[in-house]
């Protein structure tokens, strides 16, 4: 039985190595065409929304089809934030938070009242009634279609008081003078999603995790214990909130524009999507799953036809022509087709998401050398003769 000390200790070791991965992405990443800053941010940024949404799913197993509606609630708090006080991103991703929190509860607290699908249609309702209000009713608000973005006509307050009112050129949110774009952008971001897995971490190990875990286990039996789950799980739906909030906000720090396309019911199920191709209920699954459909989505549909023939140009004129016109299929706008494979072939041969593939193949390498290591230690040994 694993002691709470090797838990720590091992959790702390799978923090520092997820640390140095995070730190050192701008090297690795290269190999791999992705050491662009761009698409780096939207790895950090996406992985931390996917963590919020596995502290919900992964641990209670609520369905939330929902969740864009928090990203979008962030994001037009952050550009708010920018327009009225300035261009500086702590207050904005604080009242992000906030805000994203307040509207979770308020969606939580009716949308809980209900279990299994029946929770998950009404996350869902909610979040296209928070689209198309952001989309129409709430124009002046959320600018509807065109969408929201700062201007230099704008108050912000914070910014004329420090003497940073007028600005050459574009509004770029910023720290002491120091733009949130490019790489220091991305270490921005990264730093959040460090903060985000770490409290993701503790709440994993909490006694608050354990009764999470006891909700996706067997919540009738709780309730018949006379322990009231709603609670448990209304905070989960909340912290969720506020990491998906989070995530709005900063897509908005490293471009000040929300749009109400990110409440879209896609939006949703694309992070469902990363918790369950990476893993869902582990620490690291949801992150890999976000990563893994960013970069599918950013090199897969850069593909064009002439890429596909400088790949294909060693096959015979007729064949080449074949192959290209399958392939292409599958890459550029059709990219959703090879992430829909690859999604069939998680969920079917490896139900428990990529780090649970990893982690099978880990224990039978440790089988095969335990084995054989057995084995030719029964072969050295002489059978002794009886007594």
């Amino acid at each position: 039985m694993t002691t709470p000390l090797a838990t720590a200790r091992s959790d702390l070791i799978l923090f520092g190595a997820f640390t140095l991965a995070v730190l050192t992405m701008p090297i690795w990443l290269v190999p791999l065409g992705a050491g662009y800053p761009d698409l780096m941010q939207k790895f950090a940024i996406y992985g931390l929304f996917a963590i919020g949404f596995n502290i919900l799913f992964g641990l209670t197993g609520y369905l939330s089809f929902g969740h864009a509606a928090f990203l979008g609630v962030g994001s037009y708090t952050a550009v708010w934030s920018f327009k009225l006080l300035g261009m500086n991103p702590v207050p904005a991703l604080l009242l992000a938070i906030l805000l994203s929190g307040l509207f979770a509860w308020v969606i939580g607290f009716v949308s809980l009242r209900r279990t299994g699908i029946y929770f998950s249609i009404l996350t869902l309702a909610f979040a296209q009634m928070c689209y198309n209000l952001a989309y129409s009713v709430l124009t002046p608000i959320t600018n509807g279609e065109t969408g929201l973005r700062v201007l230099n006509s704008d108050p912000r307050a914070l910014d004329h008081l420090t003497g940073q009112g007028v600005v050459d050129g574009p509004l770029v949110s910023n720290i002491f003078g120091l733009e949130m774009n490019g790489l220091p952008g991305f270490y921005f971001c990264a730093v959040w999603l460090l903060i985000g897995m770490y409290v993701s971490i503790r709440i994993f190990r909490s006694p608050f995790g354990l009764m999470l875990r006891a909700i996706k286990t067997n919540q009738t039996r709780l309730n018949y214990t006379g322990i009231s789950t709603r609670p448990y799980a209304l905070t989960a739906f909340v912290i969720s909130g506020m990491y998906a909030g989070l995530a709005g906000a900063l897509l908005c720090v490293t471009d000040p524009l929300a749009g109400a396309e990110r409440m879209q019911w896609t939006a949703s199920g694309e992070v469902v999507l990363m918790t369950i191709l990476g893993g869902a209920g582990t620490l690291l699954g949801p992150v890999i799953g976000a990563g893994l459909i960013k970069y599918s989505e950013n090199i897969f549909s850069a593909f064009h036809e002439q890429t596909l023939h400088d790949i294909f140009g060693f096959l015979p004129d007729g064949v080449e022509g074949v192959v290209v016109s399958v392939a292409g299929l599958f890459v550029g706008e059709g990219w959703h087709l090879t992430l829909g494979l690859l999604f069939m072939v998680i969920v079917i041969f490896l139900p428990g998401g990529l780090t649970s593939g990893v982690r099978q193949l880990v224990q039978m390498a440790r089988r095969s050398s335990g084995g054989s290591g057995r084995s030719g230690g029964d072969a050295g040994t002489a059978p002794q003769a009886a007594e």
